[in-house]
């Protein structure tokens, strides 16, 4: 067999594993280091395997996963989340829809000091939701709301598949980061307008009764400060440091996690014993996310070896597919697969073998991954994986809701998403300008 051939058999291989079941980091490596025997030999690969886990682990670019991990999870216990929903609240009382839209907002603000979709599904399905249906809106559409604004956590700075792909594209973290900028702005504007949209034209699937919420008097400039000065900070240490050019990456994950802890103690919402919960989520998160980075390294080693990248970006990039096309197939692919994997397994399956081909195709790489993001994310709302979904079901304890009710109450999302993508294949400065500063 070829080395091109080989590759082919290993990435089979992977798929077959992880459809029986196998975790996908040990499929990944059990894979390619089968892989590595048949093209060298058994000595090569177990060298090879020893020499990815030391320099996958080595940088001290990786501390910057367990401190993002711990600040949003401070961050989700502190409250913050709630000061930012009420916050939104009050300023868009008067506006059809307007709880659902202040859900929007307040996502994409929390999603700043967070960046883990997760986390705010699950702090919003707590929050919006109840106050949602006791103004009259339906529960699909309020778990939907949530489910679909919830994925902006991975897109709006700082997010954890922002530090995933910047590692596996070489790319600065930064970088990344900014580019996440003007593409979480946009898909922030698209979900409002899609609230705004089904509300006039298709009202009995956004309320029970017509919404009469009015939040009363705004709130006063003490109450506003109160609520709002937290977020500002962290917002201003975390991203202003970043920007500023004061902080590294993660020097700001430090800072951000520091301000997480005092602003959660000063609230007294943190006991010794949730604290030493949170240390111990924050490991097991970081953990798992480090070993599929290894695993990931080693895969894509594997495949550099193979040849099986260069082989398919000339196949894919001087054939009839074309570059476009190669990015509509890669696109709908990520798609597919968020219906069954999740988001950070997409990446480190499918960008060492993409990856080759959109450099050989000239795509700018900063936008392709946002690109990849915002497709990767589309998985967090599409059955049957769909995590943020079943994330707010598990938050819910209410039997009648059903999964599928929180599916159809999401699928508007999915299509502003599609927009999204399509938009920003139109106009990729949206992408890049403040990345290129």
């Amino acid at each position: 067999m070829t080395g091109v051939e080989i590759g082919i058999a290993a990435i089979a291989v992977l798929l077959l594993l992880i459809i029986f079941g196998m975790p996908i980091g040990v499929a990944m490596m059990a894979s390619s280091f089968g892989a590595v025997v048949f093209i060298r030999n058994e000595k090569v690969a177990t060298s090879m395997l020893g020499s990815v886990a030391n320099d996958s682990l080595e940088e001290y670019l990786y501390a910057i996963v367990p401190l993002f991990v711990l600040m949003g999870l401070l961050v989700t216990v502190s409250g913050v989340g709630k000061d930012t929903f009420d916050l939104f609240e009050r300023l868009l009382r008067r506006v059809r829809a307007g709880l659902g839209i202040a859900t929007v907002f307040a996502n994409a603000v929390f999603a700043s000091i967070t960046g883990i979709s997760v986390a705010s599904a699950s702090v919003f399905s707590r929050i919006a939701v109840p106050e949602m249906t006791r103004h009259g809106y339906t529960k699909s559409f309020s778990t939907g709301v949530v489910a679909g604004s919830s994925v902006l956590g991975m897109l709006i700075p700082p997010s954890l598949l922002m530090v995933v792909y910047a590692v596996l594209a070489e790319q600065s973290v930064g970088r990344m980061f900014l580019s996440g900028i003007g593409p979480g702005l946009l898909l922030s504007a698209l979900f409002a307008a899609t609230i705004l949209l089904t509300a006039w034209l298709r009202p009995a699937s956004v309320f029970v009764k017509e919404d009469g919420h009015d939040a009363g008097e705004p709130l006063a400039f003490l109450g506003f400060l109160r609520k709002g000065a937290p977020i500002l900070i962290l917002v201003t240490v975390v991203l202003g440091g970043l920007y500023g050019g004061f902080l590294n990456p993660t020097e700001a994950g430090a800072m951000g996690a520091l301000g997480a802890l005092l602003i959660a103690l000063a609230r007294r919402s943190l006991t010794l014993k949730s604290f030493w919960s949170l240390l111990l989520e924050a490991g097991q998160i970081t953990v798992s996310v480090l070993f599929l980075i290894v695993a990931a390294t080693f895969f894509s080693r594997m495949l550099a070896m193979s040849g099986l990248p260069m082989a398919l970006a000339g196949f894919l990039i001087d054939g009839s597919l074309g570059p476009w096309g190669f990015m509509i197939a890669f696109i709908a692919l990520v798609i597919v697969m968020g219906c069954f994997i999740d988001s950070i397994s997409i990446m480190l399956i499918l960008l060492p073998i993409a990856l080759p081909v959109a450099e050989a195709a000239n795509f700018d790489l900063i936008w392709f991954g946002v690109m990849t993001v915002v497709a990767v994310e589309i998985g967090l709302l599409t059955p049957p994986f769909g995590l943020s979904v079943y994330t707010i079901k598990s938050s819910i304890d209410d039997p009648a809701l059903k999964v599928g009710d929180i599916f159809r109450g999401s699928f508007p999302f999915v299509v502003a998403m599609v927009v999204c993508l399509v938009v920003l294949s139109i106009f990729p400065w949206i992408t890049t300008w403040l990345a290129r500063l």
